[in-house]
């Protein structure tokens, strides 16, 4: 296959398919992927591809320890692929139709409880530069639920903490726009008004959250935080840098808001990423929810 097919595909992919960063390199490194496997079993083209072949594919997958959703990821890489070929008249049938996807156990993200949240959320303490900037972060990431990724990436320009609203340009250049919640809004605005400048060097500098050199926070700079505050917090879970986003999902659900609208909030490009906080909400607790807002209940 071209190189200017394989172009054209990560456009179809980026702009048609909506795929999130994540989704569209795991997509396109799926393919590279299966070709280097085709390369290696002599079948020079993906044209060649039968059904034959992608069953002994998924085989060896297995076979060399890759779990269930991966195997399952792998399918659905190849079978959007392949769908692709079809409509633009590359090929004549699809060699994944009606193939079934494995089916395995859907591991449930870590969760915080309610109590929880509010415990590891309470250990930033201090007038101080570290404690204000970490108390808005923290309590930022449970608020709006946005990815670890995201926050760093945050610059000034991306908050409006008059109407209450952050602002995120995804990829295909779509803007999410997500509200804050009051409690966050006053720690980022007390970090904001008394304590950024404190570090600030260069006075260009667009980074919501810096570091003590006046640099824009890394991904690792967060990960050292939230081991400390939860160290400090004696939870007895594991919780890592997407654990208020877990948690925020589950809470939002919990409390009856509607799946599509977490979907949303979230940038999830499929609803059924979505769903699997679905999974982490309890029969009580789907039941509390059941009656609290179906008019019949």
């Amino acid at each position: 296959m071209s190189n200017i097919i394989f172009d054209d595909y990560k456009e179809y992919l980026k702009n048609d398919k909506e795929l999130s960063n994540n989704s569209l390199e795991a997509y396109i490194r799926d393919i590279i992927q299966f070709k280097s496997y085709l390369a290696d079993n002599g079948i020079e083209n993906f044209i060649l591809v039968n059904k034959t072949t992608i069953i002994t594919y998924l085989m060896y997958l297995q076979k060399n320890g890759k779990a269930t959703s991966t195997i399952s990821r792998n399918l659905a890489s190849l079978r959007c692929f392949y769908q692709f070929l079809l409509n633009n008249n590359l090929i004549k049938e699809d060699p994944t139709h009606n193939l079934r996807s494995p089916k395995f156990k859907r591991k449930l993200p870590s969760i915080l409880t309610k109590e929880e949240v509010d415990k590891l959320l309470s250990m930033p303490a201090g007038d101080n530069f570290k404690g204000v900037r970490d108390k808005a972060m923290l309590e930022l990431l449970y608020a709006t639920g946005i990815r670890v990724s995201e926050m760093i990436a945050l610059n000034m320009d991306n908050l409006d903490l008059e109407l209450g609203y952050l602002f995120l340009t995804q990829f295909n250049e779509n803007e999410r726009i997500i509200p804050i919640g009051k409690v966050a809004q006053k720690h980022l605005i007390n970090y904001l008004e008394n304590y950024r400048a404190s570090v600030l060097k260069d006075r260009e500098e667009k980074a919501l959250f810096l570091n003590y050199n006046g640099n824009r926070l890394t991904r690792q700079g967060f990960w050292k935080i939230i081991k400390e505050y939860t160290r400090k917090s004696n939870i007895n879970k594991k919780i890592t840098p997407h654990t208020l986003r877990h948690s925020f999902a589950v809470h939002l659900l919990q409390n009856g808001a509607d799946i599509k609208t977490v979907q949303e909030i979230l940038g999830h490009s499929d609803i059924s990423t979505t769903q699997a906080y679905s999974f982490a909400i309890s029969g009580k607790d789907l039941k509390d929810v059941y009656e609290k807002s179906h008019p019949r209940a």
